[in-house]
């Protein structure tokens, strides 16, 4: 599967209720930028919904990729196999197509990925033709065990300049196990964008990170965000970056910002030599 190195993340326009005709030109600008890769989750309120309508007629020029597990809201996981092959079947319905490029279990714990259960739902639902590939939507040691125990094809998880756990110890091992990977929130929500620590808790912990860094480049905004992508997608185990917005001139904006190329080798390092300098042993990756 040929993925675009940015994708889109459907967590903004299901949970800040964009409306349709939004998300129809925020997808259309998208694809005709070269973005083919298109991801969400059965928990973004109406993130399926609006998608698989605003596709229509576009569907084969993107993989379509979602999340399952979390069918009554994110924080209530339900691992039974057939609470997620009932879900795999409503996301088909919801996104109007009938198979899912790629179907991942969305921050399933460590424990319910030991039961094995979780996965073989999965599997079963690829065996059924219901999906191209399964994978594994997490961070910390459930994303490793996701990793070694070689039933995922891909992995999604969170790399970035406030992020950068998976860097070491998760990454590397997905690329041995030849594992796609995804990379979820690779501008670090933009925390650096508040003056004050914001009242979201979702932008927290990267906000508190982001200050003690205190990268230079943070103090330029469109730099900041610049830096922030290529870092993460000059990791060589990173396929794809997943970026939400609700802005549909977003899409030229970064594709404008990524052709200054590569991030250059020793920005790389000087900001892993940064991190390895200040990061706290409570420096998990986010789910």
């Amino acid at each position: 599967m040929e993925a675009s190195v940015l994708g889109f993340g459907g967590s903004e326009i299901g949970y800040e209720g964009a409306s349709l005709r939004t998300v129809d030109r925020l997808l259309g600008a998208a694809i005709d930028a070269g973005l083919n890769v298109i991801d969400t989750a059965e928990c973004y309120e109406d993130s399926e919904a609006l998608i698989g309508a605003a596709l229509g007629a576009r569907r084969n020029d993107v993989h379509l990729l979602t999340k399952c597990g979390h069918p009554r809201g994110y924080g209530r996981g339900d691992w039974r196999a057939a609470s997620l092959l009932s879900s795999i079947e409503r996301s088909l319905k919801r996104l109007r197509t009938d198979r899912l490029d790629l179907i991942q279990l969305h921050s399933c714990e460590l424990a319910e990925l030991r039961k094995g259960e979780a996965i073989t739902a999965l599997e079963r639902a690829r065996a059924r033709g219901l999906t191209r590939y399964i994978g594994y939507s997490g961070d910390g040691e459930a994303a490793r065990f996701a990793v070694g125990c070689g039933r995922f094809d891909t992995l999604q998880t969170s790399v970035s300049i406030a992020d950068q756990e998976a860097i070491e110890l998760t990454v590397p091992a997905a690329m041995k196990q030849q594992m796609g990977v995804i990379a979820k929130r690779p501008i670090a929500n933009a925390a650096w964008r508040y003056a004050r620590r914001p009242a979201e808790p979702y932008y927290q912990p990267y906000w508190t990170r982001l200050r003690a860094l205190d990268y230079a480049f943070l103090r330029d905004a469109e730099r900041a965000v610049s830096v922030a992508l290529r870092f993460t997608l000059a990791d060589p185990g990173v396929h794809t970056a997943i970026v939400g917005t609700k802005r549909p001139g977003r899409w030229a904006e970064n594709a404008r910002l990524l052709e200054a190329g590569p991030l250059p080798a020793a920005e790389y390092e000087r900001i892993r030599a940064r991190w390895k300098e200040v990061a706290e042993p409570g420096w998990t990756g986010q789910v």
